[in-house]
């Protein structure tokens, strides 16, 4: 669950990075905070077994219907951030499930791949580690000072 959380957690703090809106610690502690938020709600809801069980339940969504996301907002009340700055796209849906997070921009767009992991292959299981490292840092209580370049994690593998 960790390393799909944290998949979803640097694709959404890509988007907002590109939305220019806030400053760098303020999106640091948002997605802290998302990881966070992410993590208590999947708990009992995460099937490895059965990766497409509790699939609805473990989706993040924004539409006309719900404009806020309840885990989204969760994450902006704890890090003072309002969810309009995040700037995301009018619609989005992420679907987190054991071993792949995919995403769809618009209702009738076709949706994409936003991280994979098999747990078979060597690049998968080193991308993992990363991924589940960043994500390990992100929540801790410590914080060093410096910020992680999402980039990195998948570029130190290959």
């Amino acid at each position: 669950m960790r390393r799909e959380i944290a998949a979803v957690v640097f694709f959404l703090k890509r988007l907002v990075k590109r939305g220019d809106k806030l400053e760098t610690d303020k999106v640091e502690l948002f997605v802290e905070r998302l990881a966070v938020a992410l993590q208590e709600k999947f708990k009992g809801h995460w099937h490895p077994e059965n990766p497409s069980k509790g699939q609805a339940y473990r989706c993040i969504r924004v539409n006309m219907f719900h404009r806020q996301d309840p885990e989204l907002l969760r994450a902006c009340r704890e890090s003072g951030v309002q969810y309009s700055d995040l700037r995301l796209p009018l619609e989005l849906t992420l679907w987190v499930d054991p071993g792949e997070v995919c995403c769809r921009y618009a209702e009738h767009s076709p949706c994409f791949s936003v991280a994979r992991f098999s747990n078979n292959d060597e690049e998968d299981k080193c991308i993992a580690k990363k991924v589940t490292q960043a994500l390990e840092r992100v929540t801790s209580d410590y914080h060093s000072g410096s910020s992680s370049d999402e980039e990195s994690v998948t570029h130190q593998c290959f």
